[in-house]
């Protein structure tokens, strides 16, 4: 059964939207030992960047917006430079308690559908290596593990390693 979201391209409106989104997600992630997003970790300029610079898009269910995500055109942090073969997929979020179950697959295949639509050929993603959960999730999805970086920053100064993960798209 397919999961029922409507999806629409965000904008400076729903800045304040993406800000909450991402906090509870990462109030989520904490209350349940996940040691990665931080509550207050993206605020309205990380995402009124974004959307000037690539693409956010969020899913709404009975008119409530349960989900969203970032889709970048490239990624030279993680990825290298790299031809323009692939859509780098970041910042897939849900509503834990207003999504639908199944939000996260649709939000997923909606960003795989924008990248085939552009005429490339991949779908890319980094994860946190210790989140192995999140792993499997994506594995399900059809995403194969490709690499571990060694080492990102994040804002905060902690050090932690990713796993570079990609998707050949129909």
């Amino acid at each position: 059964m397919t999961t029922q979201v409507a999806f629409r391209r965000a904008d400076e409106r729903d800045l304040d939207v993406l800000v909450g989104l991402f906090d509870g997600v990462a109030h989520w992630m904490v209350r349940n030992g996940i040691d990665q997003w931080k509550p207050g970790g993206k605020d309205a300029e990380h995402f009124r960047t974004r959307i000037a610079d690539g693409e956010v898009w969020l899913a709404s269910h009975g008119g409530r917006v349960v989900g969203a995500y970032e889709l970048w055109w490239e990624d030279r942090e993680v990825w290298g430079p790299q031809p323009p073969v692939a859509g780098y997929v970041h910042r897939l979020m849900t509503d834990r308690e207003a999504a639908p179950a199944g939000a996260g697959r649709a939000l997923l295949a909606h960003a795989e559908e924008r990248i085939a639509a552009s005429g490339r050929t991949l779908a890319r993603l980094d994860r946190e290596t210790r989140n192995a959960r999140l792993g499997t999730y994506y594995e399900g999805a059809g995403y194969t593990t490709l690499a571990p970086l060694l080492e990102k920053v994040g804002a905060d100064g902690r050090r932690y390693t990713v796993t570079l993960m990609e998707k050949a798209l129909a």
